[in-house]
């Protein structure tokens, strides 16, 4: 991209935050309601840090932070930037308020236009890397910013709504079909020249076995079936670390999900509604995919067997991502013999760690610390969700999260390999 055209998306991207923030208090936008959700405003906050910290203090001339002690307190994981105000905590911080950060945002990006209409070409080239690296990562805090309002939200007994409700959609579930692929030794990772996250490097060979997978996600109602067939109550289903987790913190059912005299409700960001049995299950950890996959005589998909039916397919990466303003996952469309809902809904748990692939060597700095360092107890999600910024995911991409977290919207699609397990 050149000076206009950074210029130009960095506008929108950073404009698309605000819009998001809108519809929120000041009030909504400092709640802290569990430590892996932060506050709107540190959201707002946070991804403007990441280019006053590595886009102008690196170039700017004569730069000067626009307030040193922000550059502790919106600090999130970077160790080589320095100490930061601990995560769980962040609620504790009502000042600065969520008017102060909107004058923080405002000033960084009237310094960031203009280094970017100021650089000669050749810095420009070296400087426009990290600029699409912030674009991306302001995304990702995009997509946290829901996920994170809809936990807070949830817990105020005014069942207060974010967006409106989306209109009625189908009631019922569509048939279950398979798409089968052939395996053998495959190429995985990303490859081309547009923008990606390290973890998608380097391309590299993989086997696989023949396999099949699912058409379509697997849906609320199909998670009724589990629940009255005593999913939640059977061990043999579970793992061991998912038996425990479930028992410490008392699932019954996704989150979200409450049972009102024997009928489910689910909390939404358009507030609580009844459970739509046709949509996509939502809000499950890798432990109640897994032990659904079991129940199921099935299995998860490994992320390789997934980016490869993804490639193969040919896929468009289009679906309902957050541009739709749907921010729920939504039924499937009629079966149509390829694979339905593979990008947008829910993002879809695999069978596989979050591990480096061969050959990848995180990029030197700071900087280096994006993906790298959390590759251990965690593991991969792929395809994108209803809250997910439209241009930000792709077959390649690589989300990851700890085996018990439930508050993203997570999902499932079943695989399998032959013989079904036996539960």
């Amino acid at each position: 991209m050149d000076a206009s055209e950074l210029q130009g998306r960095f506008r929108e991207v950073r404009a698309a935050t605000e819009t998001l923030a809108a519809p929120l208090s000041p009030e909504d936008q400092t709640v802290q309601s569990m430590p892996d959700v932060s506050p709107t405003k540190w959201h707002r906050a946070h991804v403007t840090w990441f280019f006053e910290t590595f886009v102008l203090a690196p170039h700017e001339p004569d730069f000067q932070h626009f307030n040193e002690k922000y550059w502790f307190l919106f600090n999130s994981y970077y160790e080589a930037v320095g100490p930061r105000y601990p995560r769980p905590d962040r609620g504790l911080v009502t000042r600065p308020g969520a008017q102060d950060v909107g004058v923080y945002r405002d000033a960084v990006d009237d310094r960031v236009l203009n280094l970017l209409a100021e650089l000669d070409a050749g810095t420009l080239e070296k400087v426009a890397p990290t600029v699409e690296l912030g674009f991306h990562h302001e995304q990702q805090h995009q997509e946290l910013l829901l996920m994170d309002i809809k936990h807070v939200l949830s817990l105020n007994p005014l069942d207060p709504a974010y967006a409106i409700a989306p209109s009625v959609t189908a009631t019922e579930s569509t048939p279950l079909n398979w798409v089968e692929f052939d395996g053998g030794l495959v190429d995985v990772g990303y490859s081309g020249d547009g923008f990606h996250f390290d973890n998608e490097d380097p391309r590299h060979k993989t086997y696989l076995e023949p396999y099949r997978l699912a058409d379509r996600l697997v849906t609320a109602g199909d998670w009724v079936a589990f629940i009255d067939d005593g999913g939640y109550e059977r061990a043999e289903l579970w793992l061991s670390d998912g038996w425990a987790r479930l028992h410490a913190e008392n699932w019954h059912a996704p989150l979200y999900w409450t049972d009102r005299d024997g009928q489910w409700y689910i909390h939404t960001l358009s507030g609580t509604r009844p459970i739509n049995p046709a949509e996509p299950v939502c809000h499950i950890s890798y432990y109640e995919a897994d032990a659904f996959a079991t129940w199921s005589g099935k299995r998860l998909p490994t992320e390789s067997e997934w980016e490869y039916a993804a490639h193969v397919t040919g896929q468009p990466v289009t679906g309902n991502l957050a541009n739709q303003e749907y921010f729920h996952p939504a039924p499937a469309g009629a079966p149509d013999g390829s694979l339905r809902q593979l990008f947008g809904d829910t993002w879809e748990w695999t069978a596989s760690s979050y591990d480096a692939y061969p050959g990848f060597h995180p990029p030197a700095g700071a900087i280096g610390e994006y993906n790298g360092k959390f590759m251990s107890n965690q593991m991969v999600l792929r395809g994108g969700c209803a809250f997910t910024p439209e241009g930000h995911t792709r077959s390649t991409y690589r989300n990851f999260f700890p085996h018990y977290s439930r508050w993203m919207l997570s999902g499932l699609r079943l695989a399998d390999g032959g013989e079904p397990r036996e539960a």
